[in-house]
């Protein structure tokens, strides 16, 4: 065989490696988009002072194939036909929520709900009043959970939505990686 057959042989094993290896990328690459794991910019200001307009942060898809969402998880729904939202989860199936006297009570149990001081002190200082507005009585249905924004007096919710289904949750809030400065894990 001449070394003009064997050269030619040659480049196009080597682009065919190439081209393979390209393929099984980008394959795994839409399944770990698809069933893993999925980037979500967070839009407006609900989460506050947990998350921020403009974050991104990576969300985890597969958690939920294992169990349901717990109360504290940050999650992301698909909240209206073309747009997502993020929310804390409050309460789950069968567990009864309300607020009443700017505080949050599930069950009959005082919420203790750390994630909000450094918000709810600078809205008082800002001249706020209620941070969490007074809800009656809320039962969770089956298949359900009741979530609320970190922000209270700037999210639109549970409150306003009512209960979210469980089938509508894409995943939960993993880490911020962006901008690169404020890079953390979600909690």
């Amino acid at each position: 065989m001449s070394e003009e057959v064997t050269s030619t042989r040659a480049k196009k094993n080597e682009i065919w490696e190439w081209t393979r290896a390209l393929g099984i990328a980008i394959v795994l690459a839409f399944l770990i988009r698809t069933f893993l794991f999925a980037p979500f910019i967070v839009e407006g200001e609900s989460m506050e002072t947990t998350l921020h307009n403009n974050e991104k942060l990576v969300v985890n898809k597969a958690i939920y194939y294992m169990g349901d969402p717990k109360p504290g998880d940050i999650i992301v729904f698909h909240a209206e036909a073309t747009r997502d939202y993020i929310k804390r989860v409050i309460a789950v199936p069968g567990d009864t929520v309300e607020a009443k006297g700017d505080q949050l009570f599930v069950n009959g149990k005082l919420v203790e709900e750390p994630y909000l001081a450094q918000h709810k002190e600078a809205w008082k200082k800002e001249g706020g009043t209620v941070f969490t507005s007074d809800f009656p009585p809320v039962k969770v249905p089956a298949d359900h959970i009741f979530v609320m924004g970190d922000n209270r007096p700037n999210s639109r919710d549970s409150r306003m939505i009512g209960p979210v289904a469980i089938s509508t949750v894409v995943g939960r809030a993993e880490f911020t990686f962006w901008p690169l400065a404020d890079m953390r894990m979600t909690k």
